[in-house]
């Protein structure tokens, strides 16, 4: 028994055991990997058991292959954007025909606001709003 009489004060006499808990710490990590493996295992052998099971894919259907309805989603959103606005200012910047056979061309705008400058006050011009 203990020499300590009730209400004193003491201390463990030994440490804890490093061997027990170091053998118990490598059974978990050997469990853990085990399983790990274990389960690669299963789900490779059912891989190749769906392969061996499953009809092989008609060679005409990579001929019957179509686009999904719209509204489709967009791959890159971004570029479509970038090219959008790039079309944009090719318009209102670039001179173009609109109707060659009538006359009608396309001006950049700013030129567009200077002519409108330069008659402001002539008849014909715009009314200001």
């Amino acid at each position: 028994m203990s020499d300590l009489q009730p209400n004193q004060v003491g201390h463990e006499q030994r440490d804890v055991r490093f061997t027990p808990v170091l053998i118990g710490g490598g059974l978990i990590i050997a469990l853990t990997l085990a399983a790990v493996f274990g389960m690669i295992g299963v789900f490779d052998f059912l891989a190749e058991r769906e392969a061996e099971r499953s009809v092989a894919a008609n060679p005409l259907a990579e001929s019957v292959r179509r686009e999904p309805p719209e509204p489709r989603l967009q791959a890159l959103p971004i570029l479509d954007l970038e090219t959008l606005r790039a079309a944009e200012k090719k318009i209102l910047e670039g001179y173009s025909w609109v109707d060659r056979e009538a006359g009608v061309a396309r001006i950049p705008i700013e030129r567009a606001m200077e002519i409108l400058a330069q008659r402001k006050g002539q008849r014909g011009a715009p009314a200001e709003p």
